[in-house]
């Protein structure tokens, strides 16, 4: 976060939009307002997110025969540091939805938040209807965008899973409010090193079992390939009997593969 400090002028209560150094500096101006007191300057203090600095990488989603099925690791990254290696990345929301966020851990808990007073404003009305996976995802499209619009957007990239009336959904909205629904989903690395494994290997009845052992295989490339992702993982399910987040676990993994022993060995160019 970083304090930026303006200063905005006003007459009459009204806005001018204009900052205090050109209003001061520019005679036709001046004589188009007026005279200005200092009085009516007041300063305002804007805190803005410049960058991320603790960050989750790739979360991965799918539907399957039952539900949704979610995975991600729990590393948190300070800048290239894996600093932290117990952060949980996938919450529950109200009674038929999951959310995984990869970005900026500090805003995925303001977001968690948001929905917690969400979901309470929802069960305030106790007119025996909840809030569903596509309400949900509806409401953070609009957080997400009107972020951006104020130019101090919340860096996350969010999937949003769920099953009400027996109807699965699965949805993604990023940083600058852009959303979508797909079968399967992927953010950060994921996206580009997973999303082509779940085209080639997804179908529409997939078990549990079978859904877990295609989501541990994407699971694995990105722990071979991507710098920030840890063998720690975390992975949960939703379905029409409720939500289980299972604790985190590792995998097996082999490093003994020739590229991996000798990386440069035929590459071209200068590296």
């Amino acid at each position: 976060m970083q304090n930026v400090e303006i200063s905005i002028p006003t007459l009459n209560g009204w806005l001018l939009g204009y900052p205090v150094t050109y209003l001061f500096s520019n005679e036709k101006l001046k004589k188009a307002t007026g005279v200005v007191s200092m009085q009516s300057l007041h300063i305002y203090k804007i805190y803005v997110t410049r960058y991320p600095y603790v960050t989750g990488t790739s979360v991965i989603a799918m539907k399957y025969k039952d539900g949704v099925i979610m995975a991600s690791d729990t590393a948190g990254s300070y800048g290239s540091t894996l600093r932290y290696k117990s952060v949980e990345r996938i919450k529950t929301v109200g009674d038929h939805t999951i959310i995984g966020a990869s970005g900026e851990i500090s805003d995925f808990q303001e977001i968690m938040r948001y929905l917690d007073e969400l979901i309470l404003y929802d069960k305030m009305w106790d007119d025996g209807n909840s809030l569903g996976p596509k309400e949900v995802h509806n409401y953070l499209n609009r957080i997400m965008y009107n972020r951006r619009n104020k130019f101090n957007p919340l860096y996350n990239s969010l999937v949003l899973g769920g099953v009400k009336n027996g109807q699965k959904y699965l949805g993604t909205v990023n940083m600058i409010g852009t959303h979508y629904e797909d079968d399967h989903l992927a953010t950060g690395f994921g996206n580009h090193l997973a999303r082509p494994i779940l085209r080639s290997e997804w179908r529409e009845d997939l078990t549990f079992e079978e859904a877990v052992k295609l989501i541990e295989k994407c699971l694995l490339v990105l722990l071979y390939r991507d710098r920030s992702s840890i063998n720690k993982f975390q992975i949960a399910k939703i379905t029409a009997e409720g939500t289980t987040i299972h604790p985190p676990y590792s995998l097996r993994t082999y490093w003994g593969f020739s590229h991996f022993q000798n990386p440069s060995k035929g590459a071209a160019g200068t590296w």
